[in-house]
């Protein structure tokens, strides 16, 4: 039998304010010592009493406009009652029937693998909450239980909970959504969305249904996936887990189950928890908010051009490729810096500028960022840096291989362009008396190669330019070297 794959997504993304969700801690908690940005309110102590992040609420309501959203007149927080050590005061400050966004929808690329092309995928509501301490558990050593210590710097961190409806239909698509809103959340600006430091995290709600149903199975929720791969990897493993248990005669479970990394598997957690158990009711220490139309309007009018949009515009004002607009506008940060290093350039420098500076950044930059698991936002090559050794480029200080020299330099320590040219003598060689004595060393080193010449084999110039290039430590001009080496063949045939 043939099964169709359903999956919703709950990502949630802690928001980038300064202070916490209802206190006036610092939400800078990563680098902190534990248990230093506390107060009464976070540390749940009796008589403490919340006050909500204005900044927060503004973060949400603009993620909830981007997502096409409605933001409704009224809406309020609740009390999320359940037992955990994390959790401070025995309930979360969450949102449950009144959340600030509802009804929404993110267009991604569809899985060409099971015929889809550009889809909708439906997002149910966006809502606001904190965010719960964290847990360290450290075994005894000797096979025994241990014990765990809570650090609570992370507890009342502003955290938005964006959920979506039952709409992805393979691991290829959830996969697409979470980068689609991963990149949505950085062009807003409300969230560093950093996956390695919890900042963006997901759970998934995953079943399959005989191909043609329209009645659910019954899912089972995955967690702790901490990377977009892990989260493909552990999807598609859920999935092939459910139709085994299916086609040997057995019932797929309602319950949590996680990933393990390290085994590429899921493991069963907990039986699922249903809402009404975690007996919700409103949170009396916080007013409901009525939420004005001009408020809307204002926030509306605010949103940055986002990730499509900029595609479209790259494409159109710098004549790129889709391919090359989709890479360069994945991330804000991208963008940013391609525009900023376009804008240093001087537009007569190149005809094709854009696609110059285009090609940089997508690939020898890229692959210096990547080899060191770095963010083109931490680049010791700054935008104005590229565009100097693009420069160098253009007025025939640099060929394009001795610039991909110099790029390394700068990358590793952060100089800029001209001072490495100086500092390594990495200027090309234009003196056509240097290229000549280099030309002469070449030909008389390589008979067989003057020989091929000779009958016929024109291609052998190349082969010699090749070995003048190498005399020259890659510093001749690349066309003057062809050439005078071909005038040194052509003189051989008299």
């Amino acid at each position: 039998m043939q099964y169709e794959t359903v999956i919703g997504l709950e990502v949630h993304v802690q928001l980038d304010t300064r202070s916490k969700m209802f206190c006036g801690c610092p939400a800078d908690y990563q680098d902190a010592e534990p248990n230093t940005r506390t107060c009464p309110v976070c540390l749940g102590l009796p008589g403490a009493l919340p006050v909500i992040n204005r900044r927060a609420v503004e973060y949400t309501m603009m993620t909830g406009l981007a997502l096409h959203c409605s933001i409704p007149d009224f809406t309020k927080f609740d009390r999320k009652n359940y037992p955990y050590p994390d959790l401070m005061k025995g309930y979360q400050i969450s949102q449950y029937d009144l959340p600030l966004a509802l009804d929404g929808y993110l267009e991604i690329d569809g899985d060409p693998g099971i015929g889809h092309d550009r889809r909708r995928i439906g997002v149910e509501r966006v809502h606001l909450e904190e965010d719960v301490a964290k847990m360290q558990h450290f075994p005894d050593g000797d096979g025994g239980e241990g014990y765990s210590l809570v650090d609570v710097n992370r507890s009342g961190v502003p955290l938005m909970e964006v959920v979506s409806k039952p709409d992805l239909r393979s691991p290829e698509e959830a996969r697409q959504y979470l980068t689609s809103l991963h990149s949505l959340v950085q062009y807003l600006g409300v969230s560093t969305a950093n996956m390695q430091d919890g900042n963006f995290r997901c759970d998934a709600n995953v079943s399959i249904r005989p191909m043609g149903s329209d009645t659910f199975g019954t899912r089972t929720e995955v967690k702790n996936m901490n990377s977009f791969r892990s989260v493909f990897q552990a999807l598609e493993y859920e999935v092939e887990r459910q139709r085994r248990v299916i086609e040997d005669g057995g019932q797929v479970v309602q319950e949590t189950r996680g990933w393990v990394d390290d085994r590429e598997v899921t493991v069963s957690q907990r039986s699922k928890e249903y809402a009404h158990d975690y007996r919700y009711f409103p949170e009396p220490d916080l007013p409901p908010l009525n939420i004005g139309r001009d408020w809307v309007a204002q926030l509306q009018t605010a949103l940055p051009e986002l990730a499509p949009q900029r595609k479209a515009r790259f494409m159109a004002d710098y004549g790129l490729s889709d391919y090359d607009a989709d890479l360069l506008t994945g991330s804000r940060a991208m963008a940013d810096y391609f525009e900023s290093a376009l804008s240093e350039l001087n537009p007569d420098a190149s005809p094709d500028a854009a696609k110059e500076v285009a090609n940089w950044i997508l690939g020898d930059l890229s692959r210096l960022l990547n080899q060191d698991h770095r963010d083109i936002a931490t680049s010791p090559v700054t935008p104005a840096g590229l565009s100097d050794l693009l420069s160098l480029i253009s007025d025939g200080t640099l060929s394009t291989s001795l610039a991909k020299t110099v790029l390394e330099e700068m990358y590793a320590t952060g100089g800029n362009a001209a001072d490495v040219v100086e500092e390594k003598g990495l200027a090309q060689i234009s003196d056509t008396g240097a290229i000549e004595t280099a030309v002469a060393e070449a030909i008389a080193a390589n008979p067989k190669a003057v020989a091929d010449y000779l009958d016929g084999k024109e291609n052998a110039a190349r082969f010699l330019m090749g070995q003048v290039m190498r005399i020259t430590k890659g510093q001749a001009q690349p066309e003057l070297a062809l050439r005078l080496v071909q005038e040194g063949l052509e003189a051989q045939k008299g």
